[in-house]
């Protein structure tokens, strides 16, 4: 009974701390911004979690780490590795590891708790990290492949190879405990051991300029391995490798070599002991398989009667197949690739299919789309069905192919004959909506079709929905299109023969896209290309990595670098972008001063402001956009632009000699920019929109002329375009900021939602899935004339997320968040959500004339300023507590603003 009474008052003694645990616990734990990473090669890697909590004002006081070499250690709290002991501080991302050096093959197991003002978190759930191969020596001592073309190839003019197929077998007689292959496949792989494909990626790894960097991919491959006989088999793609028209212009288009291969797998087994399989002239090989071609432009041509049945299993007769070769290793370094690779991430059912003539139909996905067509299909031996791939149908309904310029965009595929027989390409992708299928000796259905959307596997953060139905279709085509053009590289389009990383398509774009993807780790390696393409002297290329060597020397293209760097640090709150970038921008912008700066006006522009709308859609009708007009005022205000971001990177960094210095070139750089562009009657140079934004939206226009500059711009949109856009790539990427933090959100609305040419909508109207390349696309000669291009989203999703659904990061990484939704009159209701990298943030009002709804999530270890729309804030009340509760700092501009913590809040304005 004593002892009943006992546990029973322990009980009710350990409730209130029971109830405290259980208000905050943990998600998300990453390292490297990675869930339970293989094979990275940070030595100091960085940790982050979210912290999770139905209570108000959960803020972060402390944390602890562990990091254990097993499983076990960690379950009982021994962190051999790493026990950080309970640190005070509010950093829940990017916190260093700080324990033991970290080798090659290393894992480890790490957990987190933290204390909150809430209370202290259990431990979060296990996690691992591994090591890569962190030395050259712990690599194979050979690359192998076949350095040559074969008689089936044709390699002088249209780049045609087939693939190459190696394999081996080895013996494994004794229990596994773990096992991991390391792979570098050029330019493209797939994986198998004893006949199962290895993970779910495709198109991988991520393509470099090979000679200053390769990639490689690790996984863990326990469970592939079996006691006894094992068989490993590699297919190489071409991929951007053997480039796709090397012998077009050799001196533009860079090539790299043959496919070739450098893999290791490493089994360690139960006893201690370790074997290696590695890649060496013991493999076999041949290029006579059924992928007989593979080309990114022109598409994947497959022979199934020359199916090599069981070559990637044990047992199968390789004694026909060459010896691999040792072949020259590409020039690059070696990495770990820290960004995901490509996946099928969605499939499409088709949602008609029509006869054209004869054997020939047109499939319809309803979507224009980026990946590769699935086909099921039963025939004679060795009939062949060929697809023919384009975005839009001609008036007949033909396929319109005039804007693949000569990228054949076709796959070929031979029936084995028999069962019906099922293929999909593994080494092409292109954009498409529709399909010319032709060969078929029956009436296909849909249902034997299927499209397969790829992408670099990046998780959707950001959700945005309104009222406004147009807005809507404007935001899912944005999607489709941003999507499909992650392609472990930014191309620009994904159809014709170019799908090249151009700097100038990305500067606001991808600031945008990263309210709708997880972007981080991506263009954090496509920062380490653009660093790896710039040349001694500091030049940066239009085109990173340089697959196309494209040197103009201008602001607006490689300025992207800057752009890019700023949208990182701020948004994902990572300082190393600033540090890592730092060197290589300085050397570009003294580069640039020292050859093209003339008393302080930068006199050197290649493109101005790239692919400007024609007056109107019918004088643009058949005409080429691909021509420049330089600008030396835009030149110029964007060196203004960069020195106030180096500022800014400088302060990150700590860097105050630079800061001074950028700060007194930037003034001067400003006083010239004035003293020649600005005109007297209140406008820039000829007083076009964007030479007017530009300079306002940089900060370089004097106070007291302000007003007259933004009535200019106002007067340009509103009375000249009646309410309408005449920006090119360069303008748009600000107007919309512009007009709305000058007190025009209404005009940035009316822009954002016209139905007539030039505009988003226009686009939508004329049957647009994704976003033209050019503002009059259904015009335009279609040379250059993409219908999947995203670089004329400027700043229109930034605006979305910012202004419309009021979600904007006042420091980094939404550590402050300000929340102040514009009021327009006609949007009824704006719903967004994005998940930062301190949780999810949730904006979802909805008005009427009499009522303002406004429901509200902030993160826990974050804070907000909330701007409620009304007259004072004796109107404002909030559903889920008193508002009393909160703390009020001032109205201004018909705004109650109030600071608040993390939670849930439910604000009410009823109108007077």
């Amino acid at each position: 009974m004593n002892i009943r009474i006992y546990i029973s008052i322990i009980s009710i003694w350990l409730l209130p701390f029971s109830k405290v645990l259980a208000q905050v616990s943990l998600q998300k734990t990453t390292c490297e911004m990675l869930v339970n990473p293989l094979g990275i090669d940070v030595q100091k890697p960085r940790l982050a979690w979210q912290i999770i909590s139905k209570e108000r004002n959960v803020m972060q006081t402390a944390y602890q780490v562990l990091v254990a070499s097993s499983l076990e250690k960690l379950n009982v709290n021994n962190g051999d590795f790493w026990d950080s002991g309970k640190v005070n501080s509010a950093e829940s991302i990017h916190v260093f590891y700080n324990g033991k050096a970290l080798t090659s093959r290393t894992k480890v197991y790490w957990k987190v708790k933290v204390w909150t003002s809430a209370g202290q978190s259990e431990w979060s759930a296990n996690n691992y990290f591994s090591m890569g191969l962190l030395y050259y020596k712990d690599w194979p001592k050979g690359w192998i492949g076949f350095d040559r073309a074969f008689p089936w190839d044709n390699i002088k003019t249209d780049s045609r190879l087939s693939a190459r197929y190696f394999r081996k077998e080895f013996q494994s007689s004794k229990t596994v405990k773990s096992a991991t292959a390391s792979i570098i496949g050029l330019g493209l792989y797939e994986l198998f051991i004893n006949g199962k494909k290895v993970g779910e990626d495709v198109l991988s790894p991520s393509p470099t300029d090979y000679t200053k960097n390769v990639k490689y991919n690790t996984f863990d491959v326990t469970n592939y391995i079996q006691n006894g006989k094992n068989a490993v088999g590699t297919i190489l793609g071409n991929g951007r490798f053997f480039a796709m028209r090397q012998n077009e212009k050799p001196y533009k288009i860079k090539t790299f070599g043959f496919p070739k291969m450098l893999m290791n797998i490493n089994i360690v087994y139960t006893d201690g002991t370790t074997a290696n399989i590695d890649t060496d002239d013991s493999w076999k090989g041949t290029a006579d398989g059924p992928i007989r071609t593979n080309n990114e432009y022109d598409g994947e041509e497959y022979d199934a009667t020359k199916d090599i049945s069981g070559w990637n299993k044990i047992g199968f007769d390789d004694s026909k197949w060459a010896k691999a070769e040792f072949v020259q290793e590409p020039s690059g370094v070696i990495e770990a690739q820290m960004n995901e690779n490509m996946r099928v991430m969605n499939t499409l059912k088709p949602v008609s299919i029509k006869k054209l003539s004869a054997d020939r139909y047109i499939l319809d996905m309803g979507q224009n789309m980026v990946g590769w067509l699935q086909i099921k299909v039963k025939g004679l031996k060795g009939k062949q069905i060929k697809m023919r791939f384009a975005e839009s149908l001609q008036d007949n309904g033909e396929l319109f192919t005039a804007n693949l310029r000569n990228a054949k965009c076709t796959d070929l595929y031979t029936l084995k004959g028999g069962e019906t027989e099922t293929w999909e390409p593994t080494f092409a992708y292109r954009g498409f909506r529709y399909v010319e299928l032709s060969g078929y000796t029956y009436q296909p259905s849909v249902n034997d079709f299927a499209g397969k959307m790829i992408y670099d596997n990046i998780k959707t953060v950001g959700t945005f929905e309104t009222s406004d139905a147009l807005t809507n279709q404007i935001f899912k085509n944005a999607w489709w299109g941003i999507a499909g053009s992650y392609k472990g590289i930014p191309v620009d389009c994904p159809q014709r023969n170019e799908r090249m990383p151009w700097l100038g398509d990305r500067g606001a774009v991808a600031y945008g896209e990263s309210f709708v993807f997880d972007n981080g780790r991506f263009y954090t390696k496509w920062l380490q290309d653009i660093r790896n393409s710039q040349k001694e002297d500091g030049a940066i290329p239009d085109v990173a990595p340089a697959f196309w060597r494209y040197y103009s020397d201008n602001m607006t293209w490689p300025g992207a670098m800057l752009l890019v760097t700023e949208m990182v640090y701020k948004q994902n709150g990572d300082v190393s972008a600033a540090r890592d970038n730092y060197p290589a921008m300085k050397k570009w912008l003294s580069y640039m001063q020292d050859r093209y700066m003339k008393d302080y006006i930068l006199t050197k522009d290649s493109y101005g402001d790239w692919c400007m709308p024609p007056i109107t859609i019918e004088f643009g009708r058949g005409k080429s956009a691909d021509k420049k007009y330089p600008s030396e005022l835009i030149s110029t205000a964007y060196y203004y632009h960069f020195t106030q971001l180096m500022i800014q990177f400088g302060q990150a960094i700590g860097n105050d000699e630079d800061v001074k210095s950028y700060k007194a070139l930037g003034d001067k750089i400003a006083v010239a920019f004035n003293q020649k562009y600005y005109n007297e009657k209140g406008y820039y140079a000829s007083n076009a929109l964007t030479d007017n934004i530009i300079p306002l939206y940089f900060g370089m226009v004097p106070k007291d002329k302000v007003e007259e500059v933004f009535k200019k711009i106002v007067y340009t949109v509103e009375v000249t375009n009646k309410g309408h856009l005449s920006n090119g790539l360069v303008g748009i990427q600000w107007l919309m900021r512009c007009l709305n933090d000058y007190g025009r959100p209404d005009l940035a609305f009316t822009v954002a939602t016209q139905k007539t040419y030039p505009s988003w909508g226009y686009m939508v109207d004329n049957g647009a899935t994704t976003i033209w390349e050019l503002w009059n696309g259904n015009t335009a000669d279609p040379k250059m004339n993409s219908q999947n291009h995203v670089m004329m989203l400027g700043d229109l999703l930034i605006w979305y997320y910012e202004n419309l659904a009021g979600i904007k990061s006042e420091s980094s990484a939404f550590k402050k968040i300000t929340m102040k939704p514009e009021m327009i009159s006609s949007l009824n209701s704006v719903n967004a959500s994005y998940n930062s990298a301190y949780g999810l943030i949730k904006s979802s009002y909805t008005k009427t004339t009499k009522q303002f709804n406004w429901n509200v999530t902030v993160p826990p270890n974050t804070t907000a300023l909330v701007y409620i729309p009304a007259n004072n804030k004796n109107e404002v009340s909030e559903k889920l507590k008193s508002i009393k509760d909160l703390k009020f700092i001032k109205m201004e501009n018909n705004r109650a603003i109030y600071e608040v913590g993390s939670g849930d809040y439910s604000f009410v304005v009823d109108m007077k």
